[in-house]
């Protein structure tokens, strides 16, 4: 009876141990413990992306955490978010379910938080041939005009210049796709409806704000036990209604006068993706979201750099002085001799991603990688923070600001960094999730620096010691989707005294090529 009893624990301490060895949860990528139920949730700050570079130095480039039973993967590594969301972007390009932002709010129809499939892939195609690299040049006049525009504004009311930024930013993208004439502030009403409607949904997706994201059975409540789901489908109502007006609005302009915008492209193509009148309107509304907070954060902690690093100023001045001379204001045309100031624009993109974690990837069915087995339905968050500052990529100085890490020995553009497809840096993102408009993003930043480095000399302001004030460089403010550095002052100049003059010459003729 002894023997029996110790041949049958045996037996089952083996097929136990057998099992154990075999999980697929034991071979799911290192991370740190969590609690029950609760899993890491407790570990997480407002600023996670910096919890998980740390983690990326004690479990490695691959972490795997879970919140409240949802599998994520942090990708802390080029090499991994490479591998995994574009590689094999076929199974890691569908979002996870938010019921209340991607599904209620905006109708399961907005491009970045839609699921893979059909609708979105139509949507997709539809964005990317309105925006590609090869037509981007099409919106250079505005581009010029909305740069000129924001220098002038800058030295006017150099107090101001977050504000200016704002505008410039919103007015491009608003130009841009609906083909309308400048802004007149940050507050206009043109945009204060997409604004709110941004703010919605930073709100929406900010975890935590509603439960019914933890504990998806709540969505079956009835509705007066659920006051989200009247208020979400009603905001759905105004914004379409909103976003479909403003779309036939550019049609009528476009009878009037024949500038280029995303709509004229949309209904150039509308019989290519068989897209509805509903679904152009809120992918023309998407890229306002998608342009113009980003643009504007970029824009921000350039300021922040110019502040922070003067020789990186002056070599940028210098160049431009070169090249352009104090006679006339930069132009697409000085493009290619301005390779200082391109590895300016990478290195702005690069130092404070807009999005320092992107927006998760889901994973459609299981997978295994390097002896790492993935579930289906895991969350994969590229930390593009942590893979913007790898030391093994971009040197020992990845911290810091600094253009000439792009640059030859002959002050040449370097090859681009592997697998950032030309970018040399990871914020637009990875896979058939890739930032669509970021050519003209590119093309938009170019000259927009090109102009204010020429047109503006930035400074720190002084304290009441007379003492050169720095803001923080490290601290940030976080809307839920965006990153933006803290107020500061800084005192802005020009640079010739001849300045103002030309940008008004500039300046009209901008206005005069862009017509009414």
């Amino acid at each position: 009876m002894n023997w029996a009893i110790v041949a049958c624990s045996l037996s089952v301490i083996f097929a136990l141990t057998k099992r154990y060895v075999s999980s697929s949860k034991r071979n799911r990528p290192p991370g740190p413990p969590g609690i029950p139920f609760l899993g890491n949730a407790f570990q997480l700050s407002r600023n996670a992306w910096a919890v998980f570079e740390q983690w990326k130095h004690e479990y490695g480039p691959i972490v795997h955490m879970s919140i409240a039973g949802q599998s994520f993967l942090v990708l802390n590594s080029n090499k991994v978010a490479s591998d995994l969301l574009t590689r094999r972007a076929n199974k890691y390009s569908d979002r996870h379910r938010s019921i209340v932002a991607a599904e209620t709010l905006t109708g399961g129809i907005h491009i970045a938080f839609a699921r893979y499939g059909d609708g979105w892939r139509r949507q997709r195609k539809s964005a990317h041939q309105g925006l590609t690299k090869e037509i981007q040049h099409t919106f250079s006049a505005v581009q010029s005009l909305e740069a000129v525009l924001l220098a002038d504004s800058l030295l006017q009311d150099p107090d101001s210049w977050d504000n200016h930024l704002q505008r410039a930013t919103a007015s491009l993208i608003m130009a841009v796709t609906y083909n309308l004439p400048p802004l007149k502030s940050e507050t206009d009403t043109s945009i204060a409806h997409i604004r709110a409607h941004m703010d919605r949904l930073a709100y929406a997706l900010y975890p935590g704000n509603f439960l019914v994201e933890i504990f998806p059975w709540m969505e079956h409540l009835p509705a007066f036990l659920a006051p989200w789901k009247k208020e979400a489908r009603e905001w759905f109502r105004k914004d379409s209604d909103t976003f479909m007006a403003l779309y036939k609005d550019t049609l009528d302009r476009m009878t009037k006068n024949s500038n280029p915008s995303f709509v004229a492209s949309l209904e150039a193509q509308k019989d290519q993706h068989g897209l509805n009148l509903l679904e152009k309107a809120w992918l023309a509304a998407s890229l306002y979201g998608a342009g113009a907070e980003t643009s504007y954060s970029s824009l921000q902690w350039f300021m922040v750099a110019m502040v922070h690093y003067p020789e990186v100023q002056e070599k940028a001045q210098r160049e431009l002085d070169a090249v352009i001379g104090a006679s006339r204001m930069p132009e697409f045309s000085d493009f290619e001799n301005l390779p200082y100031l391109r590895a300016l624009v990478k290195e702005v993109f690069r130092w404070r991603p807009p999005i320092p974690l992107g927006l998760p990837h889901r994973l459609t069915e299981d997978d295994w990688y390097e002896g790492y087995f993935i579930p289906k339905g895991t969350l994969c968050l590229a930390n593009i923070w942590a893979i913007n500052r790898d030391p093994d990529v971009y040197g020992p100085d990845a911290r810091e600001f600094n253009p000439d890490r792009y640059l030859d020995e002959k002050g040449q553009l370097l090859p681009a960094v592997l697998d950032t497809q030309d970018e040399s840096h990871s914020s637009f993102g990875y896979g058939r999730r890739i930032c669509v408009g970021r050519h003209v993003a590119n093309s938009t930043m170019f000259i927009d620096l090109a102009t204010i480095l020429w047109a503006c000399r930035i400074r720190p302001s002084l304290d009441e010691s007379g003492n050169a004030y720095l803001p923080n460089n490290e601290a940030n403010t976080n809307t839920g989707l965006t990153l933006h550095p803290v107020p500061f002052k800084c005192v802005i100049e020009p640079r010739y005294a001849n300045t103002r003059a030309i940008i008004d010459q500039t300046k009209e003729f901008y206005l005069h090529a862009n017509g009414p």
